[in-house]
């Protein structure tokens, strides 16, 4: 029989699932079973506690066949616990590494105690944990194990089940369960410390809390709040069948109030039109369980007086006067700015007080640049399904000739781009618009990321200061917040965003739209592009594509790219593109087999030029990935060290190639001299790079998102196809295979010259 049984219960944590489960089973101590209970989670959740089941014997997951609030979850696990002590976990919440030795070492040095508190730390978005105010509650000195009544103190801590160890046969002998409904914990904590025979504290942090900044019932607009009250129902209730403990009654009357009271006077936690009801039943609370002589701290007497008092219409009075006095600071900030500036803030304000254009969308990619990326095709899969949409896009003066003819213009920080930042329903970029935006009732704000992420993001880059730089997070989750959607291709991105953006959107989990067009493209476009680029028929293209150092500036090439095309032979030609952050061109004079396609509009048409993509770090190896076509990691061992220190990946790419992996230049040769590049094993590891990453790119993206966002159509969306239904288009190389018959490399016949004029080049905008 186990020392431990630690129960989680999951309900839509399930980007913070797989950190909570790990804390648990990389404890140093052995004796312990991992209950799982999947509370009818809508996302990936069950899957998630499977998968450890598969292959952690102490897992045992358990499925509730609909969502039953954290009490019940918690009493499935309890019902199937056969540990000495049970342990609860939140899903989004992680154990310290050795609390559970610690936890056992304290109790077996305290006599086996019917509950053991302990101590945690806030784990806050920002990234700072902050250990819980009342560490004196905690301490170990004095005699142990001790009754409630020697330390009444700790009723004051934290109403959470989370932060204690109850041994089992207590718990099954006194029948404690938790009730259902919000504020669970209010009807558990107390009446378990009241009962408990011995009680023993551990001053350590066992347990870091999450404060999410959505999703948790302290941070969310809901009328379960109401649900506080028929919490302290049930608590007085056992009270009272209980007459020896009617002494307790003035000390959980003043926790009731200060607890009522914080949950009113707390913004954002009431809907609108609540708080005034919430205020009246706060009193009727208060008349009916008063019990004078509890202790009352010094800041909680303003809320006993509040909730003695009742009037939401005082409350509203003092609040109106505080506002008055910030508007009229603001106001006076506004006169000072002055200028164009303020005359666009006063324009955009009454803008806002306009009806909303609902067949009007604005769409951007990278604050202002030109037609790109998922907003450019969600661009055009607006006008094709939604007949009548009327488009704008985002665009400084010197991207204006990438945009169709049928998208309106609009140059960022003028006054049609405040009005339509204002007016238009539909908001869709791969970045933030602007900070200054705020998202109207009714504006459906789309944003679409740029891609899978392989490098680190959002918060995961607060500890690393070379890649953030002077990146403001508490703005970056502001921007977070006036989010609608959120696309993703893979559950991997969705786990990644929902954790470094916390925010209150909805993921919309279809696929990355700039993939569409790798399943709708022809050869004859294939075909087109490459002798847009200049590419000889019968040359292998290869797209050389590195991504950016946050650690250095401009270009940093890891190839001697004349070196490499060398060595490959005439039948090569390498199309170079510098990442769009650094700024300058990889070569300073592009000619003959070496192309600069730096300033070419659109990376997905260099892809269908290329036969094979040749990157380090870049996301643009998952987008690749949905060809099929052949992919070389170039990542030597140096340069990954220094790429892991500064940025930090999600995985070890070295670890789970989508192709073959070159650790020097010379091996990067060799792979393609050999021919490994295009080889078994190079298809075998692709084949398996893009079942778990493009699993819903199948042409179809940009339509799912028109259909589901503007359209309104949640059931009877495109069915995904399969990696085994779908036929993107072959490379060049691979239809010359084909109809040479599949002839190795060495047997090719000799290839057309390659023109010696170079350059930059310019290509078609569209297929």
């Amino acid at each position: 029989m186990p020392r431990f049984s630690v129960i989680v219960p999951a309900y839509e944590v399930q980007a913070y699932l797989h950190a909570c489960l790990e804390s648990v089973l990389s404890q140093s101590f052995p004796g312990l079973e991992l209950i799982v209970v999947d509370d009818g989670s809508p996302d990936a959740c069950g899957a998630i506690a499977d998968e450890f089941a598969a292959r952690d014997p102490r897992v045992r997951p358990v499925h509730l066949p609909r969502n039953e609030g954290p009490g019940p979850a918690r009493n499935a696990g309890l019902a199937r616990a056969t540990g000495d002590y049970v342990v609860f976990l939140d899903g989004d919440d992680t154990l310290t590494p050795g609390a559970l030795q610690a936890i056992a070492d304290r109790v077996k040095e305290t006599g086996d105690p019917d509950v053991l508190v302990y101590g945690h730390a806030r784990s806050l978005w920002s990234g700072e944990t902050r250990r819980e105010e009342h560490t004196c509650l905690l301490t170990e000195e004095g005699p142990a194990p001790f009754r409630l009544d020697d330390r009444p103190g700790l009723l004051t801590g934290m109403t959470v089940a989370w932060n204690k160890a109850y041994r089992r046969e207590f718990l099954h002998r006194e029948g404690f369960t938790f009730p259902p409904g919000s504020y669970e914990d209010v009807p558990w904590t107390y009446p378990v410390l009241m009962a408990a025979g011995s009680i023993a504290t551990l001053d350590r942090v066992c347990v870091h809390y999450r404060r999410r900044r959505l999703g948790s019932i302290t941070r969310t607009t809901s009328p379960r709040h109401f649900d506080v009250f028929a919490q302290y129902d049930r608590l007085f209730a056992h009270v009272d069948s209980r007459p020896a403990l009617a002494h307790w009654r003035p000390a959980l009357f003043s926790r009731m109030v200060d607890h009522l009271g914080s949950v009113y006077a707390r913004r954002g936690r009431l809907p609108l039109g609540t708080r005034a009801a919430f205020l009246r039943r706060a009193r009727a609370h208060y008349v009916r369980y008063r019990a004078p002589g509890g202790p009352v701290p010094r800041p909680g007497r303003v809320r006993h007086a509040l909730v003695r008092l009742g009037s939401h219409r005082t409350y509203q009075v003092l609040s109106a006067a505080v506002r008055g006095l910030r508007h009229t600071g603001r106001f006076v900030s506004l006169l000072a700015d002055g200028g164009r500036r303020a005359a666009l803030r006063v324009h955009y304000r009454v803008q806002r007080l306009l009806p909303l254009r609902d067949d009007h969308a604005l769409f951007s990619s990278r604050q202002g640049r030109g037609y790109e990326c998922n907003p450019a095709a969600l661009e055009d899969a607006f006008r094709t399904f939604s007949p009548g949409m009327r488009t704008a896009w985002v665009a400084r003066p010197e991207h204006h000739h990438t945009l169709p003819t049928a998208t309106r213009r609009v140059t960022p920080g003028s006054l049609a781009y405040w009005t339509a930042l204002a007016r238009s329903k539909y908001l869709v970029a791969n970045t933030d618009f602007e900070p200054r935006l705020v998202r109207r009732g009714g504006q459906v704000l789309v944003q679409t990321q740029a891609g899978t992420p392989l490098k680190r993001m959002g918060l995961d880059l607060q500890d690393r200061p070379a890649a953030a730089g002077r990146t403001d997070f508490a703005r970056q989750l502001r921007g977070a917040d006036q989010w609608t959607y959120v696309l993703s291709g893979n559950r991997h991105s969705t786990l990644v965003w929902q954790r470094v953006f916390p925010a209150g959107y909805e993921t919309l989990e279809y696929g990355q739209p700039r993939n569409d067009v790798f399943q709708r493209a022809t050869s004859v476009d294939v075909d087109r592009l490459r002798a847009s680029l200049g590419i000889p028929e019968g040359a292998i293209a290869v797209l050389y594509a590195p991504t950016h150092r946050d650690y250095r500036s401009g270009p940093c090439p890891t190839l001697d790219l004349d070196r490499v095309l060398r060595r490959l032979g005439p039948r090569f030609v390498l199309l170079a593109r510098a990442h769009h952050a650094d700024g300058a061109p990889l070569v300073e004079s592009p000619g003959g087999r070496l192309l600069d396609v730096t300033g070419h509009p659109n990376v997905e048409h260099l892809c269908l030029a290329s036969d094979v993509l040749v990157t380090d770090y870049s996301s643009l190896m998952f987008d690749y990935a949905c060809l099929d076509r052949p992919l070389v990691i170039h990542a030597a061992d140096d340069d990954w060290a220094a790429y892991e220190a500064a940025r930090g990946t999600y995985f070890d790419l070295r670890s789970f190639p989508p192709g073959a992996i070159a650790r020097s230049e010379d091996e990067l040769i060799d792979i393609f001299t050999t021919g490994h590049w295009r080889g078994s094993r190079s298809t075998q590891l692709r084949a398996a790079f893009r079942e778990r990453f493009c699993p819903y790119d199948d042409g179809r993206a940009a339509e799912r998102v028109v259909r589901r966002v503007v359209l309104g159509e949640s059931d009877g969306l495109p069915p995904f196809a399969s990696l085994a239904e779908r036929r993107p288009v072959p490379s060049a190389a691979a239809r010359r295979a084909r109809s040479l018959g599949d002839l190795p490399p060495t047997a090719s016949p000799p290839l057309t010259r390659v023109p010696s004029a170079g350059g930059r080049v310019l290509v078609p905008d569209t297929l």
